[in-house]
C-alpha cells in the first residue's frame, strides 16, 4: 500500500482542465440537467408514494411492522454505506457510466420489489429496496458531479436548485400516484418505475458526456472501500436495530463494535494511503469542512421529522395514508419555490448568509411542531411545514454550491459522495437517535395504527397521551440540532 503525505485542497492542481467546449457548447447544461432531473423525480416519487401503499403491502405479503420499517430503511442503509465510494469511483471511471449504471440498477431493483411473493415473508421485498438503494447511491452521488460539471462557475447554484425542483415535484406526486397505482396492486408503484428508468438510462447513454478529463491510470483503494463499508454498515445497522429490533441484543452491540473498530481502522490507514477511496484531505479546506459539518447535523435535525408527521397525521390527527400524504404537500412545494431562488442566490452572494438563515427558519418550524396536539387547525400546520420546506430550500443549494465549487473537478465525484454519506448518515442517525425517543413507549398494535393503516388512535387513549409527549419531545430534539447546525454554517468563510 502506497503511501503520501496529504495536501490541502487549496494546494492541490487539477490534473487536466475543464474541457469548458464539451460543457457548454450547445446548451450541454441543460441536457445534463434534463438527464439527471430524471433520476431525481424517479427516486422522490418512489419514496413519497410507497407509504401510501403499505398497508396494502402488509395485508398482501402477511409481513411485520418490523419488516415493513426494514422496506423503508434498507434504501437509506445501502445509500449511506456506497455513497463515498460510488464517489471515488465516478473521479476514476467517470460521471456518466456510473450514473447509467444507476438507472439498471434501479429499475432492476424496482422490478424485484414489484414481483415480490408472500411465501418468501419480505425477504425479496427488501432484497429489490436494497438493489435500489445501490442504484440509488450510483444516480444522486453522481447527478451532483453531473450538474456542477456541466454548469460554469458561477451558475452551479442555478443547475443544482433547478435539479431540486424535481426532487420536490415527486415528492408532491407520489402520493397522488401512489394513492391511484394502489387502486390496481401496490406492485404498481415499483413496476411504474421500470419504463421511466429505461427511459432514463437510454436518454442518458445517448446524451451525457465527460467534459471533466479525468487523471488516467488511477487506482482503487479497496482495503479502504472494505473497511469503510463494514464499518458503517455495522454501526448503522446496529443502531437502526435498537429502534426496529430483529435479531438479539448481544447480536447488535457485536455488530456496533465490531463496525467502531472497522472505522477505526480505516480512519488510521486511510490518510496514509496514496489514493484513498475517501478524500480526507479535503476536510483542511475550511469552507468544505463547515459546509459539510452544517449538512451532517441538518439530516440529523431533519432526517426524521417527515416520519414523524406521518405518525402525527396519521394517529393523533385520524387521517388516511393517503390524505395524510397529501397533507405534507406545504413541506414539498415551500421546498421547490424557495431551492432553485436560493441555488441561483448562491451564485451571486455565496452561502455564509444563506446557509444560517435557511436552518434559522426550519428550527422556527420545529419549534412550533413541539407544540402541535389533535386539535391543531391544518393551517397552522401548514404554516410550520412551510418554514420547515422553505428553510431547508434556503440551506440546501447553497450549501451543496458551496461544498462542490470548493474543489477541483477531479474531486467533484469524492465531494459528492462525502457529501451525499454525511446527508444519509444524518438521517440514518435522525432515526436512531428521535425513533426511541417518540415511539420507545407506544405499543406495537398502537404503532401499526399510527403508521400503516391511519384513521386515528381513538382505540388506544393511553398510547395517545404516550405518543405525543414522545412526539413533542423528539421535534424539540430535532430543533435544539437545527440551531447547532445554524451556528456551524454561520463559522464557514467567505467565498
Amino acid at each position: 500500500m502506497q503511501t503520501s503525505q496529504s495536501s490541502s485542497p487549496e494546494n492541490v492542481q487539477p490534473e487536466v482542465a475543464v474541457d469548458e467546449s464539451a460543457s457548454q457548447h450547445g446548451g450541454y447544461q441543460w441536457t445534463a440537467l434534463s438527464v439527471t432531473t430524471v433520476g431525481a423525480l424517479l427516486a422522490s416519487i418512489q419514496g413519497s408514494a410507497l407509504l401510501i401503499v403499505l398497508p396494502n403491502i402488509l395485508e398482501d405479503l402477511k409481513v411485520s411492522f418490523f419488516i415493513i420499517m426494514w422496506v423503508l430503511l434498507s434504501y437509506l442503509l445501502i445509500m449511506t454505506v456506497l455513497t463515498p465510494i460510488v464517489g471515488r469511483l465516478a473521479d476514476i471511471w467517470g460521471r456518466k457510466r456510473l450514473y447509467n449504471s444507476g438507472f439498471f440498477m434501479f429499475t432492476l431493483g424496482s422490478l424485484i420489489a414489484g414481483l415480490a411473493q408472500p411465501q418468501f415473508h419480505g425477504a425479496d421485498l427488501i432484497a429489490g429496496r436494497v438493489v435500489q438503494g445501490v442504484g440509488g447511491a450510483l444516480m444522486i452521488t453522481n447527478s451532483t458531479a453531473i450538474v456542477t460539471d456541466a454548469f460554469k462557475k458561477g451558475q452551479v447554484g442555478l443547475g443544482l436548485g433547478v435539479n431540486q425542483i424535481a426532487g420536490a415535484a415527486g415528492f408532491l406526486l407520489g402520493p397522488i400516484i401512489g394513492g391511484l397505482l394502489a387502486q390496481f396492486s401496490w406492485r404498481w408503484v415499483f413496476l411504474f418505475n421500470v419504463p421511466i428508468g429505461i427511459f432514463g438510462m437510454l436518454w442518458g447513454i445517448w446524451r451525457l458526456r465527460e467534459p471533466v478529463r479525468l487523471k488516467a491510470h488511477q487506482h482503487i483503494d479497496w482495503v479502504g472501500a472494505l473497511l469503510l463499508a463494514l464499518g458503517l454498515t455495522g454501526v448503522f445497522l446496529a443502531l437502526t436495530m435498537l429502534a426496529f429490533p430483529m435479531l438479539p441484543m448481544p447480536v447488535i452491540t457485536a455488530m456496533f463494535v465490531g463496525g467502531v473498530i472497522c472505522l477505526a481502522l480505516f480512519g488510521v490507514i486511510e490518510p496514509r494511503v496514496k489514493e484513498p477511496i475517501v478524500q480526507l484531505r479535503l476536510f483542511g479546506h475550511r469552507l468544505f469542512t463547515m459546509a459539510s459539518l452544517s449538512g451532517l447535523f441538518n439530516g440529523i435535525a431533519r432526517g426524521a421529522v417527515l416520519f414523524l408527521l406521518i405518525f402525527f397525521l396519521q394517529g393523533p390527527y385520524g387521517q388516511d395514508p393517503l390524505t395524510a400524504g397529501l397533507m405534507l404537500t406545504p413541506f414539498g412545494l415551500a421546498f421547490m419555490i424557495i431551492g432553485p431562488l436560493s441555488g441561483r442566490l448562491s451564485d451571486r452572494i455565496g452561502s455564509r448568509l444563506l446557509a444560517p438563515i435557511g436552518l434559522g427558519v426550519s428550527a422556527l418550524g420545529l419549534l412550533g411542531l413541539v407544540f402541535v396536539e389533535p386539535t391543531t387547525p391544518f393551517w397552522l400546520l401548514c404554516v410550520f411545514m412551510a418554514l420547515m420546506g422553505g428553510g431547508s430550500g434556503f440551506f440546501t443549494s447553497p450549501n451543496t454550491n458551496a461544498i462542490m465549487s470548493s474543489v477541483i473537478p477531479q474531486m467533484r465525484g469524492a465531494a459528492a459522495g462525502i457529501l451525499n454519506m454525511l446527508n444519509n448518515t444524518g438521517q440514518m442517525l435522525s432515526i436512531a437517535i428521535v425513533f426511541p425517543i417518540a415511539l420507545s413507549k407506544v405499543p406495537q398494535d398502537a404503532m401499526m395504527a399510527i403508521f400503516i393503516y391511519g384513521g386515528g388512535m381513538s382505540k388506544y387513549p393511553q398510547a395517545l397521551a404516550i405518543f405525543m409527549s414522545g412526539l413533542h419531545s423528539a421535534f424539540l430534539v430535532c430543533c435544539i440540532i437545527s440551531v447547532v447546525a445554524m451556528v456551524v454554517a454561520a463559522l464557514r468563510p467567505a467565498h
